[in-house]
């Protein structure tokens, strides 16, 4: 009797959990989701993918592609997967707290500089909103400058421009609002017939509908599951953009915002004049840079430190922005800064992250120059951000777009 009531009891129970399955968050895309934004067919990546079986991808973003374990690593699994005959290159540049802006101007050195690139992937939204806090106009500049690189001088490279998302940017969207980077991010891509996913706009649907939470997604920088479902989606939009037809041709488009940094590059220190005193060169490490945590990313790059107030550099460069790219630590300060010798203005190098961290960031210090050659004074000030230990610049490299 006993034994009829155990397998009687343990039919119901798995009848019952058959009928009541548990329900786990999906990270499955469909291939009509109202988020992938496939504006253009690849046919260039289908032919390196099918005909030449060679294919080199790149990466560029921040944090959220610094992530080794991220979608800079599912979405090549998919596509070893997918193609198992193809030889895969992979370049992943993700620099931590980095924004489009740097991006732009880091782009042919970081990416192109390593071999003509078949794929880019990028995503800037989240630094460009919660880092650098751009206004439009910079997120605009910074992205278009990337895209419009691409298009012009590397032809057969496509490009996936994701939109991750942090807490504020989905609490705009769950209101109704597209946070300012996407906005300005979506805006290039639209215009510039450039494939984009918007895992931000995924997310607020997700979990208003309840099939996860934001807490299931991981967060900022998301975990795994989050990740997965951002490379769901990027292999989606990437399976629809190989199988559409009939595209025609890319042609370069006008720009959106004729100030964007779409002939941006790195220009090497020792382009500079310096005063005699003041300032040194070195690789960046505690000798130069004696306070503040250092990203190991930055070990093997040359820092321009300079220490004194008064100490000035010249840069003769010819373009219509000029800045630099520069390591902001916990005692960095101001500097003053003419062009073509007009009035000095005040730069304030110092973040509101540079507390214990060296933390990079692009300072532009002129823009919407006229086209041609200028000449930019740089001098350390006496003065500092309050929150400041020191008066002193760190500069890896100057930024200047033609």
């Amino acid at each position: 009797m006993k034994s009829r009531y155990l397998a009687t009891s343990i039919l119901a129970f798995v009848m019952v959990t058959k009928m009541t399955p548990a329900v786990e968050p999906s990270a499955t895309i469909a291939p009509d989701n109202p988020n992938l934004h496939v504006r253009a067919g690849m046919e260039n990546l289908k032919h390196r993918l099918e005909v030449d079986k060679k294919c080199h991808v790149a990466f560029l973003g921040g944090s959220i592609t610094e992530n080794t374990g991220g979608h800079t690593a599912m979405v090549p699994t998919w596509l070893k997967q997918k193609y198992p005959d193809v030889k895969f290159t992979l370049t992943k540049v993700g620099l931590g707290s980095t924004c489009s802006t740097s991006g732009a101007f880091r782009l042919e050195s970081h990416i192109f500089g390593k071999g003509e690139v078949d794929l880019l992937i990028v995503e800037f939204a989240v630094n460009d909103d919660q880092d650098a806090r751009h206004p439009k106009r910079e997120c605009l500049r910074g992205m278009e400058g990337i895209i419009r690189q691409v298009h012009r001088d590397h032809l057969k490279c496509e490009v996936v421009m994701v939109h991750f998302v942090n807490p504020g940017m989905l609490a705009k969207i769950q209101k109704g609002e597209v946070p300012t980077s996407i906005a300005a991010h979506g805006e290039v891509a639209k215009h510039h017939g450039v494939i984009s996913v918007n895992v931000a706009a995924e997310i607020a649907d997700a979990t208003k509908a309840k099939r996860y939470t934001w807490k299931d997604y991981g967060g900022t920088h998301p975990g795994k599951f989050g990740y997965q479902v951002a490379s769901n989606m990027i292999t989606a939009a990437l399976e629809a953009g190989l199988a559409k037809e009939g595209g025609k041709p890319r042609q370069l488009q006008s720009p959106l915002d004729a100030g964007s940094y779409d002939q941006a590059g790195f220009v090497e220190l020792k382009q500079a004049k310096l005063s005699e005193k003041g300032w040194s060169i070195g690789k960046v490490g505690r000798e130069l840079l004696p306070l503040g945590g250092i990203r190991r990313q930055y070990e093997s790059y040359q820092v321009l430190r300079g220490d004194l107030p008064g100490a000035e550099l010249k840069l003769e460069f010819e373009g219509r922005t000029v800045g630099a790219f520069i390591l902001a630590g916990p005692d960095t300060g101001k500097v003053e800064v003419s062009i073509d010798g007009g009035d000095f203005k005040t730069h304030d190098l110092f973040h509101r992250f540079s507390g214990g961290l060296n933390y990079p960031r692009s300072v532009i210090f002129g823009t919407d120059l006229k086209p041609g050659k200028h000449v930019l004074t740089l001098r350390l000030s006496k003065e500092k951000n309050s929150k400041s230990k020191g008066t002193t610049a760190s500069i890896l490299f100057f930024e200047v777009n033609r």
